[in-house]
């Protein structure tokens, strides 16, 4: 397997088919913003006119795209790529879609005797820059071992979740997980700093003491304290609060299916979609929720 079409070059996508790239495979890209297709011909892919260009030659497409409608149009639409595809190519999609979206794909895609795995990923943008992503793959065995040596050059950790579809369960339940465990950091650290406590220390202690978690480790919300993240540089260029309502919607979309009780992801839901009302805390990482407990300057 050598040349891979990337469909999708945003925040995620971007540094993937980058790192595909570094490995040595021939990647020809695609994407709809031509800033984001310049900048990885700049970080070695070939530029593709289309996305039916892009998947011309490729032993494997990988696509990343924002939402369930964006991947039906690209691979189900009046002119979607399934039916352009080759048998001997093995498709990857790697966006955070429902499981629905995801078994509709793979059965259309079966059907035609291509190969299909749905792929989403955990670790956000700094491991998708580092090739350190997490994969929850749903598909079959056979088919997700094919697709390993793909996403190895993407990640460091590759779970087959299940069947078709298993990928998108696993994904949205570890979203909503981190939305809920981000929220409540982010509660913690205010409440320290609205009684005199540095962040950065009270950071160091819960990190070390049984309030330890991933968004305090990696990925801490409160201004200042961790170099490398989006607090750090004013909420930009994340995982934007836009995209967890989207996760959080599917998690409780998926509930509803399964008559699950999820009272703290409903309320992250909630508060999120408190946060990001407007277009622009909208368009913040996710982890800008810290702001919606920040007293204002004055107070």
């Amino acid at each position: 397997m050598k040349t891979i079409a990337f469909i999708g070059l945003g925040n995620m996508g971007g540094p993937m088919a980058a790192n595909l790239a570094k490995s040595g495979f021939r990647v020809t890209a695609f994407d709809l913003s031509e800033v984001m297709l310049e900048s990885a011909v700049a970080n070695g892919c070939v530029k593709a006119e289309s996305a039916l260009a892009a998947i011309e030659n490729a032993d494997a497409v990988v696509s990343m795209l924002p939402s369930g409608e964006a991947v039906r149009t690209l691979y189900l639409g009046v002119h979607g790529l399934i039916q352009a595809m080759r048998q001997e190519v093995l498709l990857i999609d790697c966006s955070t879609i429902s499981a629905n979206d995801a078994r509709q794909v793979i059965a259309a895609a079966g059907e035609r005797g291509i190969g299909a795995v749905d792929a989403p990923v955990s670790g956000g943008t700094a491991a998708a820059a580092a090739g350190t992503l997490s994969f929850m793959c749903g598909g079959e065995a056979g088919t997700v071992a094919s697709a390993r040596p793909v996403l190895e050059a993407m990640g460091s950790n590759i779970f087959h979740a299940g069947p078709a579809g298993s990928g998108q369960v696993a994904k949205i339940c570890n979203n909503m997980l981190l939305a809920i465990h981000m929220i409540g950091t982010a509660e913690a650290l205010q409440l320290g700093v609205d009684n005199g406590l540095d962040p950065a220390v009270l950071s160091e202690i819960m990190r070390a003491s049984s309030g330890g978690n991933w968004s305090l480790e990696k990925y801490n919300p409160y201004p200042g304290v961790m170099e490398g993240v989006p607090a750090s540089r004013d909420y930009t260029g994340g995982f934007s609060v836009a995209l967890m309502l989207k996760d959080l919607g599917l998690a409780m979309d998926t509930a509803a299916g399964s008559a699950s009780s999820t009272p703290l992801g409903a309320l992250a839901k909630n508060l999120y979609q408190l946060h990001g009302g407007d277009a622009v805390n909208s368009a913040l990482d996710f982890s800008s929720i810290q702001n919606l407990f920040r007293r204002p300057v004055g107070d």
